[in-house]
């Protein structure tokens, strides 16, 4: 009996620390990355692809089976990987690399830093597991990833929030001056801004819900768990705007600005440490212009965060609809 219960509880307990990011009744889109790729590349001869034995976890199979002479498998090895996209980069081509957030950042910045940034190259990495998108623990949850990018010069950093944001990026990264960071939402991915009246558009924040009573400026994954909260919230009879900033640098702080210089209570919304990322970010926008506006944080602590399935861990560290909606209720009777 012990052995039974053993076996069948195991799959549902993989299953979780993988899940899906999207909430319940929430649309979803599978691979809209590979996909996107995969129609550029139609278009545009110069697309070439690359992984670090990640294929299958970045989408990036999708490409390499429509495009198999444009696709380069660089096996567990990231740094040559991005010194190849760079080499490729400088020849004319337009190179997508992919691999985790964690070994991108954590284990290639110099690569990175010197070999795509200083010389301005078109290099666009694409890195899968940002922030708290598995529950794998410290070695694959990239929470400050872009704490440690936002200080390189001429890097772009994207924090898509969806499927949607990942299609219309694509082909816009690929004509960015200089390399790309996208912190990418792979598998199963949501599909909530084509139900609102949005495009994106690389360097740019947008009011993607009006609101009279808060505000709330949101990144990556955390746009859609904003919209659904204010969903909730409006069955309390609390307003909230939603900001949507898919572009962390360079940041579009007089969208950002105006939006919170006003009478709300203003929170932002992230799926990164609050040490470097999006909320710095405002934070210093806010200062340099002389703005007084108190803004309150829901991101992940500084702190290595657990491992476990990954909806448990959404709700301990405060990144689960119903954690945001707790949060701003308990703000506006404290108010």
């Amino acid at each position: 009996m012990t052995t039974t219960a053993t076996k069948s509880a195991q799959p549902l307990r993989s299953a979780a620390m993988i899940a899906s990011i999207a909430d319940a009744g929430v649309r979803t889109t599978s691979a809209p990355f590979g996909h996107a790729l995969n129609a550029l590349a139609a278009v545009d001869p110069r697309i070439v692809g690359l992984t670090a034995d990640l294929s299958k976890y970045t989408d990036m199979h999708i490409f390499a089976a429509e495009y198999p002479d444009r696709f380069f498998e660089m096996g567990m090895a990231e740094q040559v990987m991005m010194m190849a996209a760079a080499g490729m980069a400088q020849t004319g081509l337009v190179p997508f690399a992919s691999t985790y957030s964690v070994f991108a950042t954590r284990r290639a910045y110099d690569f990175i830093c010197l070999d795509m940034a200083e010389p301005k190259l078109n290099v666009n990495l694409v890195s899968a597991l940002p922030g708290l998108t598995t529950g794998y623990g410290p070695s694959h949850q990239a929470t400050e990833d872009i704490a440690i990018l936002r200080g390189m010069p001429d890097l772009t950093i994207v924090d898509p929030c969806d499927a949607v944001d990942i299609e219309q990026a694509v082909p816009q990264l690929a004509a960015c001056e200089g390399p790309t960071y996208t912190r990418l939402l792979r598998g199963a991915v949501p599909r909530i801004l084509d139900d609102y009246d949005y495009t994106f558009e690389l360097g740019k924040a947008k009011v993607v819900r009006p609101g009279q009573d808060v505000v709330f400026v949101a990144s990556g994954l955390m746009t859609m768990r904003g919209l659904l909260a204010a969903e909730e919230l409006a069955k309390r009879g609390v307003d909230v705007c939603v900001v949507h900033a898919p572009t962390i640098k360079p940041f579009d702080a007089d969208t950002v600005v105006e939006q919170i210089d006003t009478d709300r209570m203003a929170f932002t919304l992230e799926n990164h440490t609050i040490v470097g990322g999006l909320f710095e970010s405002v934070a210093g926008a806010l200062v340099k212009r002389g703005v007084g506006r108190q803004v309150r944080a829901i991101g992940l602590p500084d702190e290595f965060l657990d491992a476990g399935a990954l909806p448990t861990l959404h709700d301990r560290y405060g990144l689960s609809t119903q954690a945001v909606v707790n949060r701003v209720l308990a703000e506006l009777v404290g108010r």
